[in-house]
């Protein structure tokens, strides 16, 4: 009971903390053209409500844990963003591929004598590698939060279908205020729809990076998860898809498409996740001091 009671002082100031923060990261966003400091505000946060409660750091979940669930963390969002993307492009919601886009690489990249299919084999090679790693600052910052901090307090609370969905949809929930405001999002479909869609994507996301931090005891799963995501959508996937006036409603994370495909995968997570730590007492032992 008192563990408990803990952890909901602790969640309760995490949250706080985070939306105090909130206005500074979105008021960054317009004078350094950057989200980054938005991201970072989640990790100030944690850290500060560590401080506050005499919380390690340390529990944070900072060892590196299994190459297999970091390998599984890169190719997981790679492979469901592709299947999506594929699917979006044989039924005509988008068409593969935007050749103003590969002429605008070519010439930034200087290899005029390339084919597009060289340039776009390049360009996901870069996205893979370089624009991966450059994602990394932001990603930490809110990773730290919700995967470092959150989800161990909640396993103390709750189980693993609540721990998942709990944590995901305050993940989500997190990034409504910008979505609402206008400066994330599309402008073709309403703002209900997209906020529907995207709210189903990241809750089954959430399953599937609270099962590696679970199984890992590490938060570096669910930072290259997410980095995964962000790299492949954002600079590789999305820009190099011609668009027509509807694409909107079925592209990124704001369209229907791939919350849908992420959600059939994160089923088969969440009955692994059922399985292997279930009960509320299951998940916080996976997550204890000993274990770290």
């Amino acid at each position: 009971m008192k563990e408990s009671l803990s952890s909901i002082k602790i969640i309760a100031v995490f949250l706080i903390l985070t939306a105090s923060l909130y206005p500074i990261g979105y008021w960054l966003i317009f004078h350094m053209e950057s989200a980054v400091p938005l991201m970072l505000s989640v990790g100030l946060a944690t850290v500060t409500t560590c401080l506050i409660f005499k919380k390690s750091l340390g529990s944070l979940g900072w060892s590196w844990g299994s190459w297999k669930y970091q390998w599984l963390s890169y190719l997981v969002p790679l492979g469901y963003v592709a299947a999506a993307y594929l699917i979006m492009w044989i039924l005509g919601f988008g068409e593969w591929y935007n050749s103003e886009y590969v002429t605008a690489l070519r010439e930034g990249y200087k290899v005029d004598a390339w084919s597009d299919t060289s340039v776009i084999i390049f360009r996901f090679l870069i996205t893979a590698s370089i624009s991966f790693i450059l994602i990394l600052p932001g990603v930490l910052g809110e990773e730290i939060g919700w995967r470092g901090l959150l989800v161990p307090e909640l396993s103390k609370l709750m189980s693993f279908s609540g721990i998942a969905l709990t944590s995901g949809f305050t993940w989500a929930a997190w990034h409504w205020p910008m979505m609402v405001a206008g400066v994330y999002g599309n402008e073709t479909a309403p703002l209900s729809y997209q906020l529907f869609f995207f709210t189903l994507g990241l809750m089954s996301m959430s399953v599937i990076m609270t099962y590696v931090r679970l199984k890992t005891n590490s938060v570096w799963p669910a930072v290259i998860f997410h980095m995964s995501l962000n790299a492949f959508i954002q600079k590789f996937f999305n820009p190099l898809t011609l668009q027509s006036t509807d694409s909107g409603w079925y592209l990124n994370e704001f369209g229907m498409v791939l919350p849908v495909v992420i959600f059939c995968i994160s089923i088969y997570f969440w009955r692994k996740g059922q399985q292997e730590f279930g009960s509320a007492q299951s998940a916080s032992e996976l997550l204890s001091p000993q274990k770290s």
